[in-house]
């Protein structure tokens, strides 16, 4: 097998895993289980599953002092995204909350431009109206139009994940290994999980077989191994690419709500995808398109 065949299958996989979150969350939520303790759990066992593939790959796990701050900043940061996300649930259908969380390359060079001052292209002012379109268009999608609080919900996670992604590019751990900097955020936020069930005394111990099944899966797939085939995907065909076969997540998320948990596949909910999914591309290809179109307006002036 080539190696672009094994960087194209990774990021496939990593795509499909992600996107399969409704599949275990959805049940958990139905079983009434608390979802802070569902959280940890998953996070721990991710955490303890990537630790062992870094021991096993001999990677230094050492930081300093300012980088665990960091870190466990990250981990508070992510684990928001997450909570936002799980709550979004109960406001809107798992395919149309998996979506509007998709738009968080979109967020990120929203962060950049008006944050720290970056140039935001004609392409990405582009995609942030079809993104913001496609929101719209999603909030007539189901039954009635969407809670606004809900859409907010699923807005502050999206933020919450593209607040973290900037993190990560600007801090002081920027320099650190991607599956390092993912270990220690997991692990990070499994512990804001268990604490915070602790402060809340939702803290459950795991009832039955079938629940303790589901979240081994939970842990096991959408985050231990959509990471490392991440990782592995990245360093084979790159970045770019990785992140466009990421379209498929919210495709296989309202694949699993509408087939398993029969919600409604409507006009709203195809047209809203492919915008956002239109958006989020043309964000990770803006300076490509942006090179190219200044080459093709060089040649034409020649």
């Amino acid at each position: 097998m080539s190696t672009k065949v094994k960087g194209y299958s990774l990021a496939i996989t990593t795509s499909v895993t992600f996107g399969m979150i409704p599949l275990f969350a959805i049940p958990l939520k139905q079983m009434n289980f608390s979802f802070d303790t569902a959280l940890f759990y998953r996070f721990m066992i991710s955490a303890v599953m990537i630790g062992l593939y870094l021991v096993f790959t001999k990677m230094d796990l050492k930081v300093t002092r300012k980088e665990l701050g960091t870190l466990i900043f990250l981990g508070v940061v992510y684990s928001c995204s997450s909570e936002f996300l799980f709550l979004g649930y109960d406001y809107m259908s798992a395919g149309v909350a998996s979506t509007i969380l998709f738009m968080y390359p979109v967020m990120v060079a929203l962060i950049m431009g008006f944050g720290f001052k970056e140039k935001i292209s004609r392409i990405v002012w582009i995609a942030i109206l079809l993104a913001f379109s496609g929101v719209m268009v999603l909030n007539g999608s189901g039954d009635g139009k969407m809670s606004p609080l809900g859409l907010l919900i699923i807005l502050l996670s999206t933020l919450s994940y593209a607040v973290y992604m900037v993190l990560v590019n600007k801090s002081n751990v920027r320099n650190m290994q991607g599956i390092k900097i993912t270990f220690y955020s997991i692990a990070f936020s499994s512990l804001f999980f268990l604490f915070k069930s602790f402060i809340r005394g939702t803290f459950q111990a795991i009832p039955s077989v079938e629940v303790a099944i589901n979240i081994s899966l939970f842990g096991l797939i959408t985050t231990a191994i959509s990471l490392i085939t991440l990782v592995y995907s990245i360093k084979l065909i790159g970045s770019t690419p990785t992140a466009i076969l990421g379209s498929m997540e919210p495709m296989v998320a309202v694949a699993i709500s509408v087939i398993l948990f029969h919600e409604a596949f409507t006009l709203n909910l195809a047209v809203g995808i492919v915008l956002v999914m239109t958006a989020v591309v043309l964000t990770i290809l803006s300076d490509n398109l942006e090179k190219w179109f200044s080459h093709a307006k060089n040649l034409i002036q020649k």
